[in-house]
């Protein structure tokens, strides 16, 4: 039993390590390429807009929702991106992230015409990979909270897409502990993902933006 012990800790241990270790490694890999401020950051002709719920538990605005469009409207009212590819999970007729965010992203004062919607961003990876193969983007600015851009971003890095990052206004702890918790996780399973070599849900057809 006092083995049994050991080898529970020690696995333990070397799990909290590993998981450390990738936090780390995805952090420092894209620090240079993630912008808080409109001033610093570069132009792109497209920003990729993270799709998430619009509502939170309890049916109030989930707050990473609203700080993501905002942030995409001040891009693109700054002039630092030219289109928005709204990117999200569209995956039954009841539950559809673009077209929430599109219409929010209209009530911001953003062209329609410059609003393009990716119904099939099931996952960060996906949409990445997507922006990419389908919409024939070798460069474009990740619009989300920093610790979703760090991940995106270094997604993009890996499959040798020109990405940067601007970073939304984030929440506090309290508010959004259990999704920054299961960050670590979500960047264990991105390496994991990445190393098998996953693909997204679906491809399709190309649809170059503008």
């Amino acid at each position: 039993m006092k083995r049994l012990f050991l080898y529970c800790n020690v696995f333990v241990f070397s799990l909290i390590l590993v998981v450390l270790a990738v936090d780390w490694h995805v952090k420092t890999s894209t620090e240079k390429q993630l912008y808080d401020h409109l001033d610093t950051i570069p132009h792109r002709k497209v920003g990729l807009l993270l799709g998430t719920s619009k509502y939170a538990i309890g049916g109030k605005v989930n707050l990473y929702y609203k700080y993501r469009i905002e942030a995409a409207a001040k891009l693109f009212h700054s002039n630092k991106v030219e289109y928005i590819l709204v990117s999200g999970d569209n995956g039954t007729k009841h539950y559809d992230e673009p077209t929430k965010m599109k219409k929010d992203l209209l009530s911001q004062g953003i062209p329609e015409d410059r609003i393009v919607l990716d119904y099939a961003g099931f996952r960060t990876l996906d949409s990445v990979v997507r922006a990419n193969e389908v919409f024939l983007l070798s460069g474009y600015t990740v619009i989300s909270q920093q610790f979703h851009n760090e991940r995106a971003v270094f997604l993009g890095k890996h499959y040798q897409h020109e990405a940067i990052g601007f970073n939304a206004q984030g929440v506090s702890y309290s508010y959004g502990m259990r999704v920054q918790l299961r960050e670590y996780l979500a960047r264990v399973k991105m390496v994991i993902d990445l190393l098998v070599g996953v693909k997204p849900k679906f491809l399709g057809e190309q649809m170059p933006i503008g």
